[in-house]
């Protein structure tokens, strides 16, 4: 219980630390967000009534200190230019962004570990060598490239999905839905499975050369046998850590992603934010992104913990 005190007590410092960070910044970014509201040709009375009314002339201090405070209430702020609530905004987009990345990580982790394992297992012979030649080459495309790819062969050519887009009426109709998401969950997963496969093998690799394996074997225990029942686990604590981060940056996959399939999500949000210098809608999104990364690390730790008993007995050790 110490221990997950103290790691909370991390992520909430982090969490602070990163409000300040991701606020500052963009203060510091050029541009005005009432000379963008208000466009070309407007007097100075009346950007300065806008940045009266925005809160925007106020001293930097003032304005973070007013924003962590409506953010510990649970207000995100007013967006600048729609004037609605920034949580408001942000809940109607993640019907489609939280989908799109939670099946894009179960595809990946579906196909990455077993595959993963099966490259470790067959090393020296022509699977294990193809395996890791193709998430190689995973690794090293780009993920956007991959989505015109499919977009080029699967729903331009073979015409059997949406290009992009995504139904008016959301998931009021499931079928037009999912098979509106199938290519993007298909990119992103795919970019994800190449990392994990690499990260799975390499675990299992490490497991496979231990005495206590070579000793199950001796035992007579076959070679999945002896993996299945003795090393599995101790390959899974280095794998749950990878599987905790790409879970959390399926996330910023999908982000990017929705702008090349036309996904009306939190990446579109985000790049239309950017461009109009809607600050209050880009500094919750970042944050919010920024503390999915956090939060996730700090549960990949607690998980080791509790998969490696060695984990604890080391930190007692040294408490």
């Amino acid at each position: 219980m110490r221990q997950v005190l103290l790691r909370i007590g991390a992520l909430l410092v982090s969490l602070l630390l990163a409000s300040v960070v991701v606020f500052v910044v963009l203060r510091l970014l050029p541009g005005d967000s009432a000379g963008t509201s208000l466009g070309v040709g407007t007097t100075a009375d009346q950007l300065a009534q806008l940045r009266s009314e925005l809160g925007t002339d106020q001293p930097v201090v003032a304005q973070y200190l007013q924003w962590l405070g409506q953010i510990v209430r649970g207000d995100l702020g007013t967006s600048f230019v729609s004037r609605l609530p920034v949580g408001d905004l942000i809940a109607q987009k993640l019907p489609i962004t939280v989908p799109l990345s939670v099946s894009a990580f179960v595809l990946a982790v579906l196909v990455s570990v077993p595959l993963g394992v099966l490259a470790a297992v067959h090393r020296r012979g022509p699977v294990g060598v193809v395996v890791s030649a193709v998430s190689q080459l995973g690794v090293a495309v780009p993920v956007f490239w991959v989505g015109v790819l499919l977009v080029l062969v699967l729903a331009l050519q073979a015409q059997v999905l949406p290009a992009g887009g995504f139904p008016r009426t959301g998931w009021d109709d499931p079928v037009a839905a999912a098979r509106s998401l199938v290519l993007p969950v298909v990119t992103v997963a795919t970019a994800m499975s190449a990392v994990m496969v690499r990260y799975v093998r390499s675990a299992t690799l490490d497991v496979l050369d231990q005495d206590y394996l070579r000793t199950a074997r001796s035992l007579g225990y076959g070679r999945w046998q002896a993996l299945r029942r003795h090393g599995l686990r101790n390959a899974a604590v280095p794998v749950v850590s990878i599987l905790g981060i790409e879970l959390a940056t399926s996330l910023l996959g999908a982000v990017v992603i929705e702008n090349v399939f036309a996904l009306p999500g939190l990446g579109t949000l985000l790049l239309g934010s950017v461009t109009a210098r809607d600050l209050p809608v880009v500094q919750a999104l970042v944050l919010g992104l920024t503390g999915v990364v956090l939060v996730m690390n700090t549960l990949v730790d607690l998980a080791q913990r509790a998969i490696d008993p060695r984990l604890r007995l080391t930190r007692e050790v040294a408490a």
